[in-house]
C-alpha cells in the first residue's frame, strides 16, 4: 500500500533538453511537413502521418492549436498555416513542457539558434558547438596543417567561454586502441595535411583521427563532452575505452544513446564517474520506445547520471512530442514503482525531478 497515488503526468517537472536542434523559419507546405515527419520514404500513396511519430503529432499537437486530438493532417496543417510559422511554434514550444533546450547548432540546414527558439519557447536556451561544424569553419581561413591545427584549438577553448557543451557526432571513432588515447602529433599533422590537401571550400570533416583529435581539445576545456553511442559492437568497445581513458581528466562525457544502445550508455554511466546516460529517442524517428530506454537505464545507472535528450528538431512538433512522451515514460516507469510499493511516493518524485531537469542543471551548469 503506497502512501499516495502514482506519480502523475502533470505533477513531473518542466525538462532540460540537453541535445535538441533549433527550427525551420519558413512556413511549410503540406508536403514539405509531412517529409520532416520521417527519414526515407513512405509507401506509395501513404504518408509519414502514417508512422509512430505522425500518430503522436496527431495526439499531442492539435490541443495545443485549439484542435481536437488525432484531427485530420489537413485540418492540422490549415490551422498551422492559419495562425503562421512563429504563433504556432510559439503556441506549441510554450506548452511542450520544456524548460531548457541546449541547442546543437552543427546542422548543415539553416534552423533557428539558441536565441530565437529562447524566444519562441519561453525557454532559456545555450549552444551545444559541434566539433565538425566548428573545424570546417576553421580549416576555411586556414593555409597550413599547422595553422589549421593551432587556429582549432584556439577556437574550441574561445568558444567554450559561452557554450554550454560541445558534441561530436563521430565521436572517438571505433577503434578502442586508438580511441584509448589521444592521436599522436605527427598522425595528427598528417591527418590534418592530408584532409586540406583534398578538401574544397566548405568541404566536410574527415579521418578518424581529426575526429578524436578534436574530441581530446574539447576535454580540456572542461566544457561536457557529448559523444553520439551509435549503435554496432566496434562503437560500443570503442566508446568504453575513451570513457575509460578521459577518466580523472575533470570534464564530464555524456554519452547520447540514440538508435538502441542505450543499456550500454547506462552501463559506462554505472562504471565511471564523469559519464552520464542521456535518456530519449535522440532520433526522434526511430529507436526503441523511451519507455523501454528509462526501465533499463534505471535498472543499470545511477539516477544522478541519467539525463533527457530528445535530439528533436525542424517541427516544433518534434520537441512537443518528445517531451510528452518522456513525461508519459516517467509517469508510467516511476508511477509503476509506486503503486507497486517499490518506492516511495516522495522518492519516486525526486528521481523524476533529478532525471527530468536537476542532472542536466548541475553537469552543465545552468544554475
Amino acid at each position: 500500500m503506497t502512501d499516495t497515488p502514482p506519480l502523475l503526468v502533470a505533477d513531473t517537472p518542466n525538462l532540460v533538453d540537453q541535445y535538441c536542434h533549433g527550427l525551420v523559419r519558413e512556413e511549410l507546405g503540406l508536403a514539405t511537413f509531412e517529409a520532416r515527419l520521417g527519414r526515407g520514404s513512405p509507401a506509395q500513396g501513404t504518408t509519414f502521418f502514417d508512422s509512430r511519430t505522425g500518430f503522436a503529432v496527431r495526439r499531442w499537437c492539435p490541443p495545443l492549436l485549439g484542435l481536437d486530438p488525432h484531427c485530420p493532417p489537413a485540418a492540422y496543417l490549415a490551422r498551422r498555416r492559419e495562425l503562421g510559422v512563429l504563433e504556432s511554434g510559439r503556441r506549441l514550444l510554450r506548452a511542450g513542457g520544456i524548460a531548457a533546450h541546449l541547442v546543437d547548432t552543427g546542422t548543415a540546414e539553416e534552423l533557428t539558434g539558441p536565441p530565437e527558439l529562447a524566444a519562441t519557447g519561453g525557454t532559456v536556451a545555450r549552444e551545444v558547438v559541434r566539433l565538425e561544424h566548428l573545424a570546417e569553419q576553421v580549416a576555411d581561413t586556414s593555409g597550413t596543417a599547422e595553422a589549421f591545427l593551432a587556429n582549432l584549438a584556439e577556437a574550441v577553448h574561445a568558444v567554450s567561454t559561452t557554450a554550454a557543451a560541445f558534441t561530436c557526432l563521430g565521436g572517438p571513432g571505433e577503434d578502442a586502441a586508438s580511441a584509448g588515447a589521444p592521436p599522436a602529433p605527427g598522425a595528427v599533422r598528417a591527418a590534418a595535411a592530408t584532409w586540406l590537401a583534398g578538401r574544397a571550400a566548405g568541404g566536410r570533416l574527415a579521418g578518424a583521427v581529426l575526429l578524436a583529435h578534436l574530441c581530446w581539445v574539447a576535454l580540456t576545456t572542461g566544457r561536457p563532452l557529448q559523444l553520439h553511442a551509435l549503435p554496432g559492437p566496434r562503437r560500443a568497445v570503442a566508446l568504453t575505452a575513451f570513457a575509460e581513458a578521459t577518466a580523472g581528466l575533470g570534464t564530464d562525457v555524456v554519452l547520447l544513446g540514440g538508435g538502441g544502445p542505450h543499456d550500454h550508455t547506462a552501463r559506462l554511466a554505472a562504471l565511471h564517474p564523469h559519464v552520464y546516460a542521456g535518456i530519449g529517442p535522440v532520433d526522434p524517428y526511430g529507436g526503441p520506445p523511451v519507455r523501454d530506454a528509462l526501465v533499463g537505464a534505471l535498472e543499470r545507472a545511477p539516477f544522478g547520471k541519467l539525463m533527457y535528450a530528445s535530439g528533436a528538431g525542424g517541427l516544433p512538433e518534434l520537441h512537443v512530442v518528445a517531451a510528452r512522451e518522456f513525461h508519459q515514460a516517467l509517469d508510467e516507469v516511476i508511477g509503476g514503482k509506486i503503486a507497486q510499493g517499490a518506492w516511495s511516493a516522495r522518492d519516486g518524485r525526486r528521481v523524476a525531478r533529478m532525471i527530468a531537469a536537476e542532472n542536466a542543471r548541475r553537469v552543465y551548469g545552468l544554475g
